[in-house]
């Protein structure tokens, strides 16, 4: 497997080209629950989100090999989408991403807006039969959004950084998709923090994780899951991300409802635009220190801040500020 060695040839590929994200927190959100608690601000990643890394990562390890590809392909309904077409722009190579049509749209506009071409697809399914085959032509290099090693090394410098900046951390909690940022976490961590926890979430409607880890075996969402989250609605973990996410400490899944109640307060409390497959991270945090008496050192990753319209008049429809976060 994997390991430290492999995310720190990570960082130094991609160290002049991302951008080393801050780590924010908010006085008075620890005063409420009683603990310390560290956000990694990956919204101020290029593309607003942590895929960047992993992007950024693969297409310079190719070309650090001289396997240089003439095009890239890649399918996502998120942010790798995104992630893809910024990196393969860094490198000068043409792109082509196939996206499911119900994708977000603000993250389809910004695909296009690096110069790639966007194929929209009417299911997911019909997305990813064409990235299969466009991959079997010469020349070109698929990139998939979280089963790939050179991927999920470039996640891995998210928690990378954060750990080497604030140290004693008890857990560090990251969102769950196709489980390439959980892998890279969990690499990074073991590493340089061997004693703190790590700890995925999902949503409720879209836990194939937490499926596959009860049963021991990968399971498939039979339908796209019906979620805000949608850099969570991968339709299953890949066979590479699964190995790691076997190691976990442990695996949340959220209530929509709670991850809207969380959107609102991190965006309030951090001044952040926040997605909601960052925010739900939050409740999981929130039921994990219900556990312990004692004070807790924790850290959130905040995968992305890449929010449309649509998502954003869901987020807004109830007031849920009335009622402050308690434990």
């Amino acid at each position: 497997m994997l390991n430290i060695k492999d995310i720190e040839q990570a960082k130094n590929r991609i160290d002049n080209y991302i951008i080393k994200t801050p780590i924010v927190s908010s006085s008075l959100l620890n005063e409420w629950l009683g603990h310390e608690i560290f956000f990694k601000a990956e919204c101020f990643q290029k593309i607003g989100a942590f895929k960047a890394r992993g992007a950024c990562n693969t297409i310079s390890w190719l070309i650090e090999n001289n396997i240089k590809p003439k095009h890239i392909v890649a399918n996502s309904s998120g942010n790798h989408s995104q992630a893809v077409a910024w990196s393969a722009k860094q490198f000068g190579i043409p792109a082509t991403i196939y996206m499911p049509d119900y994708s977000s749209e603000i993250k389809i506009q910004a695909t296009r807006s690096y110069g790639t071409y966007v194929d929209l697809c009417e299911t997911r399914d019909i997305a990813d039969d064409k990235v299969k085959k466009a991959s079997q032509e010469e020349g070109v290099y698929w990139i998939p959004p979280y089963n790939h090693e050179q991927v999920i090394c470039g996640q891995g410098t998210a928690a990378y950084e954060a750990l080497n900046e604030i140290n004693h951390i008890d857990a560090i909690f990251a969102p769950c998709g196709g489980g390439g940022l959980l892998s890279g976490t969990l690499i990074s961590t073991h590493a340089i923090s061997p004693k703190t926890q790590v700890i995925g979430v999902e949503p409720l409607n879209a836990n194939d994780a937490a499926k596959s880890l009860r049963k021991g075996t990968i399971q498939k969402n039979k339908t796209v899951p019906k979620t805000l989250a949608d850099g969570a609605m991968t339709m299953a973990v890949g066979d590479i991300t699964f190995e790691y996410l076997k190691l976990l400490d442990d695996m949340y899944e959220i209530k929509e409802s709670k991850m809207i109640y969380w959107t609102q307060w991190l965006s309030h409390l951090l001044k952040l635009q926040i997605e909601p497959t960052s925010a739900m991270t939050m409740e999981a945090v929130v039921q994990w220190l219900s556990k312990h008496k004692s004070k807790k050192k924790v850290m959130v990753i905040i995968s992305g801040g890449n929010i449309d319209l649509r998502t954003r008049l869901a987020i807004w429809d109830k007031n849920y500020l009335d009622k402050r976060p308690i434990l």
